[in-house]
C-alpha cells in the first residue's frame, strides 16, 4: 500500500462521513471506509471523525483500541493474524505465535522493517474446532504447525 499523505486521508474521511454520518451508529461504518480505503485509521483524522459525529476523541480511540482489525499505522504488504483466543491457545497457539515472530522477523503487532508483513496477535479468527488459525491477507488456514506455517510464509517471499 503506498504511503498515504495528509490531504488524501482527510479526502478519504470526509468522504466516509458523507456516505455513512447519518446512518444510526454510524462510528464504525466510518472507521471500516477509512480503513479499507487507507489500511489504517491515520490518528490526525481521529478528531475529525470524533468532531462530525458527535463524539469525544476518547470514545473513536476506545473503538479503534478495542477492535484488532483497526490500525493505526500502515500495515505492511502482507498481514499475517495468528489466533490467540481459548481454542487456539490450547491448541498451541502461543507456540506458534512465537515462531512465526521468530521466522518473520519481526515481533507481534508490529511490521517488519523491509515493510513486507505485518504480524498481528488476534483473538478469534472462528476456527476454533481446527485449531489453531492463522490468517494471511484474506485466506484463512487451520491446523497450523509451525512447518507449514513456514511454508505457507515462503509463499509471500516469493510472490514478491
Amino acid at each position: 500500500m503506498q504511503a498515504v499523505t495528509d490531504a488524501h486521508a482527510a479526502e478519504v474521511v470526509a468522504g466516509a462521513l458523507v456516505r455513512h454520518a447519518h446512518e444510526p451508529g454510524a462510528l464504525l461504518p466510518v472507521l471500516h471506509a477509512v480503513q479499507d480505503a487507507l489500511g489504517h485509521v491515520p490518528p490526525a483524522q481521529v478528531p475529525v471523525i470524533a468532531a462530525a459525529l458527535n463524539l469525544s476523541r476518547a470514545e473513536v480511540h476506545g473503538v479503534l483500541s478495542y477492535y484488532h482489525f483497526f490500525r493505526a499505522a500502515p500495515p505492511g504488504r502482507h498481514v499475517v493474524q495468528v489466533c490467540r483466543a481459548e481454542a487456539c491457545q490450547a491448541c498451541g497457539a502461543e507456540a506458534l505465535l512465537a515462531h512465526a515472530e521468530r521466522s518473520l522477523g519481526c515481533a507481534r503487532q508490529q511490521t517488519r522493517a523491509d515493510g513486507m508483513v505485518t504480524l498481528e496477535a488476534v483473538y478469534c479468527l472462528g476456527l476454533c474446532a481446527s485449531s489453531p488459525a492463522v490468517q494471511i491477507g484474506d485466506r484463512l488456514h487451520a491446523r497450523v504447525t509451525p512447518e507449514r506455517f513456514d511454508r505457507l510464509v515462503a509463499g509471500l517471499e516469493a510472490a514478491q
